[in-house]
């Protein structure tokens, strides 16, 4: 199953059986604590049939249901190149994320999708990439990262800067570590002043600045950035200043998405629904789009 390229580089949602408003079954494998208030869920279906035939690509999205609690999106934080399951990383922030927390391995939640459109890593072969993300964000790069590393020999150089507000919020601490111990990976990782431990070996500082500091180059390269709206509004302008072309900086938009298939309207910015639309966008979609934005 494949998706369909669009103009902007990315990618139709793929198709989907069934109706769009009912979940299918998914069973909690395993669940990891990255945080005090964050927690990564392993998931597979019940259903056999549709566990072979599950399909998606990095970038894409789901609604995930605790039932009698309601459902929320959260991205697919699993790679495609990992079959058989798929992961999500949830930080407990309201009603359906707090009911996530009572959660236990072996329960059953209901799970939609894939919707939303792709980043177009099959185009980025044989560049150079840059990978920036701020605390929960790098969940949805995370998909891509490993993505990418599942088929290593197919990309060029590949940079990582994460930060997050303090060591203690810094997710995928294990997966950092087997980064890190990567001959073929530029890892980055700061956290804000303020947040290093005594033990801490890591930059200190916010991650535009450290960006800047690095200073990747653009030549043949992409970047991907994301986290909270100000890492992304504040990093923009230092990608430029790089000479990274808007074309070749991608991030995803995943605030105020409900239902996933354009019927809500809460994600709806001017002319564009981020679920339909995207939520991967270029920065120079990004620029065309409302101030309101």
């Amino acid at each position: 199953m494949s998706a369909t390229p669009t103009a902007q580089g990315g990618a139709q949602a793929l198709p989907r059986t069934g109706t769009i408003y009912q979940p299918d079954l998914v069973v909690v494998e395993a669940i990891v604590d990255e945080t005090p208030d964050t927690r990564t869920y392993r998931l597979r279906f019940t259903d056999a049939a549709k566990a072979a035939s599950f399909a998606f690509r990095a970038g894409q999205f789901g609604e995930y249901s605790v039932f009698g609690a309601g459902e929320s999106t959260f991205c697919i934080a699993s790679p495609p190149t990992r079959t058989g399951y798929l992961e999500c990383t949830v930080k407990a922030a309201g009603k359906v994320t707090g009911s996530l927390r009572q959660v236990d391995v072996g329960d059953v939640l209901g799970f939609r999708g894939p919707y939303g459109n792709v980043f177009p890593v099959e185009e980025w072969e044989g560049r150079n990439l840059l990978f920036i993300a701020g605390g929960i964000g790098l969940a949805p790069v995370r998909c891509v990262i490993w993505n990418v590393l599942d088929l290593r020999d197919r990309y060029g150089e590949v940079t990582i800067v994460y930060g997050a507000r303090s060591v203690a919020d810094l997710v995928y601490k294990r997966e950092l570590e087997d980064w890190a111990a990567r001959a073929d990976v530029r890892l980055i990782v700061t956290v804000d002043p303020g947040g290093e431990t005594p033990d801490w070996s890591g930059e200190v500082g916010y991650v535009t600045p450290v960006v800047e500091k690095a200073a990747p180059s653009p030549d043949n390269a992409v970047a991907v950035l994301c986290g909270p709206p100000i890492v992304v509004k504040l990093t923009l302008p230092v990608l430029e200043r790089l000479g990274f072309a808007d074309d070749a900086i991608f991030t995803t938009l995943e605030n105020r998405m409900k239902c996933g298939v354009g019927k809500c309207g809460r994600c709806n910015i001017g002319s564009v629904y981020v679920c339909k639309d995207g939520p991967v966008f270029t920065a120079a979609q990004i620029k065309a789009l409302p101030q309101e934005f």
